[in-house]
């Protein structure tokens, strides 16, 4: 086991995607390295934000009363904590620069337009909640119907051969760490409605706001919970909810 991180199992289905880097920086941190100094030797190449090459730096970099996001497009530099929540946002960077560029460069913007709020407003809360409970899926188009809809029934159930044409990757590092270490039924990921424009990091601004976000309780993936194979498991309206009785959209809840 390494001194700041879990053992992780990377054949789980939700963190197989990320498997390659993710071993070699853990094995690097296990060895002794920071998670910043395994993360930029992991990085095989520059990641270039509008400040210049990403890097990742010890959390005391940050200095005390600048926002998280005005610092890193501001300079360029992630803070990063040797925890395995860090460890993740590490590797999405790494993963999908693109996309995290874009998530930074939008919050950085409504930080730099409205200040640090003591509440989030809808644009920011919906970013916060995709960074660290997003997911990207690929997927034929009854599945997206079912999925807007919230039929949970015809989406796992009766569409479920549809599955196999179909791909989603957690790019949230909080949502990825809870299932690296407790993964259980509630967990839920934000699938953001672009599809691909979100991960190229295309999405206008506007395009981010708790509408285009859909819920997906992510352990009902075929193929991803042996639990699931029975119907039953989608009965449990705790978690898989019809839409009228979702959460309020200003409220960030992962978990519900």
């Amino acid at each position: 086991m390494s001194r700041v991180l879990p053992v992780i199992d990377w054949q789980r289905p939700w963190l197989a995607p990320l498997r390659g880097r993710g071993e070699a920086v853990a094995a690097a941190v296990a060895s002794g390295q920071t998670v910043a100094g395994a993360l930029n030797a992991a990085a095989g190449g520059p990641v270039l934000l509008a400040a210049g090459p990403l890097s990742f730096v010890p959390q005391a970099a940050l200095p005390r009363g600048e926002a998280f996001e005005a610092f890193v497009a501001r300079t360029a530099s992630v803070p990063t904590r040797d925890h395995l929540h860090d460890f993740f946002s590490g590797l999405i960077w790494l993963e999908h620069p693109a996309l995290k560029r874009h998530l930074n460069e939008l919050q950085a913007a409504v930080i730099g337009r409205d200040g640090v709020r003591p509440v989030r407003g809808p644009q920011r809360d919906a970013l916060t909640r995709f960074d660290e409970h997003g997911a990207l899926l690929t997927a034929p188009a009854p599945l997206w119907r079912a999925l807007r809809e919230r039929d949970w029934q015809r989406l796992f159930v009766d569409e479920r051969d549809l599955w196999h044409r179909a791909r989603l990757r957690i790019v949230g590092h909080a949502l990825l760490e809870q299932l690296a270490t407790a993964p259980r039924k509630p967990l839920t990921a934000f699938v953001h409605t672009a599809g691909d424009e979100a991960e190229a990091g295309t999405c206008a601004a506007d395009a981010w706001s708790a509408s285009t976000l859909l819920p997906l309780p992510v352990l009902g993936m075929p193929g991803w919970w042996p639990a699931n194979e029975e119907a039953g498991f989608y009965a449990d309206a705790a978690v898989f909810r019809p839409a009228k009785t979702l959460p309020c959209a200003g409220a960030v809840a992962p978990v519900y």
